[in-house]
């Protein structure tokens, strides 16, 4: 079950019951400095992965939390590319030639990239290791929660990976606010998912937001929300085998632009809220007018979410049909008939052609 807590001052608690263990996720302001304290046991040999740009921002910071112990760094290439078998091999020696065995931690300081590779990294390292989540961006709140972990084939994204929860995650706000707009607008689409599949009020709320003038308190509030949304779902459907597909919603279209443009090209959740926009156009037509469509597109301009896409209908419905929620080579998409009423639907290829020949054209006139 999941169980939450406010702890004193800015502090945020919640802890998740994955099928192997439970792990908590510590919400707290300059929380790199204490790394060690939050540790469920002690390691003796720790890897921290991380990039070339969170290395010259925080990765001192981590180092000097860790005493008592062996700690080794691995810094990789920042940016979707790095989600790659090559760079996964490259991780896997770099843990063998430092001595890791069954016993070591893994941390993942970083984004959503960093997280993925590192677990995937934790998850076949021996057949399985700790690691613990540091996310360092807001996008990261989405996919440090759940244990699903993988890095990318040039044909899918995520298509490569495993259920692998960690053993904490430790969320420090403070390395949020150097985030560049785009990192801003990438993590507040898959809150406003998460507040779309599950939450009308919180909707509401990001609607008044204005990404450019977010405060810190406010960034936690909203943190916190969505990160308890996503727990509860991962709790009542760990390996996706229902109620998580629901976190898809805006990935089927939202990938596919991904691999089509080449990973790195435009950031996961600016490709995720025009998947949104998407699915808001074929649950219109499935079920009704009762989503705020227009509302959507408005809070997206406002916010300078992109809007151009130049993408080939049929090598995007080719990408769609090999998406790893697809049955049979059948498209797959997360609706909503209203916020909070969730649907997923196997639709023909011909429907969905025709739906994004209308997108396209939308998108473009407006």
């Amino acid at each position: 079950m999941l169980t939450v807590k406010r702890l004193e001052g800015s502090k945020m608690k919640l802890t998740i019951q994955a099928s192997t263990h439970a792990y908590d996720v510590h919400i707290k302001e300059d929380i790199r400095f204490h790394i060690q304290e939050y540790f469920p046991k002690q390691y003796d040999n720790i890897l921290i992965i991380t990039d070339d740009v969170i290395e010259n921002l925080y990765l001192q910071d981590v180092k000097n939390s860790l005493t008592d112990c062996q700690v080794h760094v691995a810094v990789i290439k920042n940016g979707e590319s790095s989600k790659s078998i090559d760079t996964y091999y490259e991780l896997q020696t770099i843990a063998l030639e430092k001595g890791l065995d069954r016993k070591s931690l893994i941390l993942a300081l970083g984004g959503g990239v960093i997280g993925d590779l590192a677990g995937f990294v934790a998850a076949t390292f021996m057949r399985g290791i700790d690691f613990i989540q540091i996310p360092t961006t807001i996008l990261a709140h989405d996919s440090s929660v759940g244990g699903k972990v993988a890095i990318n084939h040039p044909l899918g994204k995520n298509m490569i990976g495993s259920f692998h929860a960690p053993v904490a995650v430790l969320y420090d706000t403070a390395m949020l606010t150097s985030l560049p707009a785009h990192e801003v607008r990438s993590g507040y689409a898959e809150l406003m998912k998460e507040a779309f599949i599950a939450d009308a009020a919180f909707v509401e709320t990001l609607f008044q937001i204005d990404l450019s003038k977010v405060t810190k308190e406010e960034l936690s509030e909203h943190l916190f929300k969505g990160i308890q949304i996503k727990a509860a779902i991962v709790e009542a459907d760990e390996k996706e085998a229902n109620v998580r597909k629901y976190l898809n919603l805006g990935h089927t279209l939202g990938h596919a632009i991904e691999a089509q443009l080449g990973y790195g090209k435009m950031t996961h959740g600016e490709a995720i809220a025009i998947g949104m926009l998407f699915a808001f156009q074929v649950s219109e037509d499935f079920y009704g007018g009762n989503l705020p469509h227009e509302q959507l597109h408005t809070w997206m301009k406002e916010n300078n979410y992109p809007f151009t896409i130049v993408i080939d209908v049929d090598q995007t419905i080719k990408l769609m049909q090999t998406d790893k929620k697809a049955e049979n080579k059948t498209i797959q998409m997360v609706l909503l008939d209203e916020i909070g009423e969730v649907r997923i639907e196997n639709i023909d290829d011909t429907i969905i052609v025709q739906h994004l020949d209308a997108f396209i054209e939308e998108v473009r006139v407006k």
